[in-house]
Formats: structure tokens, sequence, C-alpha cells
């Protein structure tokens, strides 16, 4: 299907995007300071996803789905996919009834959640390193390195303060960022057909992923 173009590349931003929340490395931070600084607002959402990891009662297969759902409700504290609906829509957002707005935000929620909730349990060993961050306004942008077998991945979080909440609304790794090289696969499908024909694509890429 068109939705797969770029597929590759783009599996490999959320492997690393994703990697990150379930990783050692980060030292702690305060909850308090998330306000003020971005940096802190990222660290407070990977500690709360490391201690479900590490969590010996949560470990039991029976319990697998638990997990991934308690994981999913932290990033959901943490990731604006509004934003990043509107992002990876671009121009064609504005010309969306709400009704569509919501239908499109929750598809894209899903298909982003399935993709990287299937490969959270493989991760481990990686650390992190934050090199620096820069606020301009209500936008910040956090620096850091993803360390794996000596091997250094550039990742930079790209976050929104939203009513007094620092919120990630995009993600680059190695200089692909995950909004752009989405909204470059729905322009392409849009432009061929229509925004319905986009939903459809949407929701069987959701189920595909349910059955992975």
């Amino acid at each position: 299907m068109g939705m797969d173009v770029r597929m590759a590349g783009l599996k490999r931003v959320l492997l690393v995007l994703f990697c990150l929340l379930g990783m050692q490395g980060l030292g702690s931070g305060s909850s308090s300071a998330a306000v003020a600084d971005p940096v802190a607002a990222v660290r407070e959402t990977v500690d709360a996803v490391i201690a479900i990891l590490q969590d010996e009662k949560l470990a039991a297969p029976e319990l697998k789905q638990e997990r991934r759902d308690r994981v999913v409700r932290i990033v959901e504290q943490r990731f604006d996919f509004r934003e990043m609906s509107m992002r990876s829509l671009a121009r064609n957002w504005k010309e969306r009834s709400p009704e569509e707005q919501e239908r499109f935000v929750q598809l894209f929620k899903k298909l982003l959640e399935n993709t990287y909730i299937n490969k959270i349990d493989t991760y481990s060993g990686e650390k992190v390193v934050f090199k620096k961050h820069a606020v301009q306004g209500d936008k910040a942008i956090v620096y850091s390195d993803l360390v794996r077998n000596n091997v250094e991945t550039p990742v930079n979080y790209r976050l929104k303060n939203s009513n007094d909440t620092w919120m990630v609304y995009d993600v680059e790794v190695e200089g692909v960022s995950l909004v752009n090289n989405y909204r470059t696969q729905f322009a392409s499908i849009l432009n061929k057909e229509n925004f319905a024909a986009l939903l459809a694509r949407l929701e069987e890429r959701v189920s595909k992923n349910l059955t992975e």
C-alpha cells in the first residue's frame, strides 16, 4: 500500500524514539522542574516508563498487555498527538471537519502506539546522553545521543509548552523527522486519492499492526 513508502526509515525513527522510553542511564529528575525545563519533562516520562518495565510484578507473560497499557498511558501524557496530527497533515488539516480531524487523530495515535509498543520488550542496555537544549518562546528542542554498543545516534525532541506543560510534538533521529516522514506519505496519498481513502489506509495499517 502507498503508506509503506519510506516505512523502513520511519520505523527506524520510531524504534529509536521509543527505545528512549525503556532505557537506563538518564539519571533522576524532579517532576516539579518539568514546566520550566523541557529536559526534565522528557526525563520525567522516561523515569515513569522505566519504573513499569522494571516492575517484577508486571513481568509475568499474562500481564504483558497490562504493562503495555500502562506505558501507553504515560506516553499519552507527554506526547501531543493532536499537534503531531496537525503537522503531519499540514494544509490538509484545515480542510477537514472537526469529526474528520478527531478520527484522524485517533487513528494516527493508534498507529504510532501499535508500531512501537509491539517492540518495547526488545530493548535493553541503551543509554542516553543529553547534550543541550534550547528554548524559544513556547517551543523547545532537546538534543541527545542514544548510545548502544559505543555507537551514538543523535536524537532530537521538539516540544511545545501547552498549558504550562512541555509536550513532545516531533522527534528527529539522525536528522529524520517523524512528522515530516509521515507528512510526505500522507501528502502523496492525498494527491492521488481523497481523505476517506487516507483514513481507510490508516485503519488498514492499524488493524494489520494489531495482528502482527
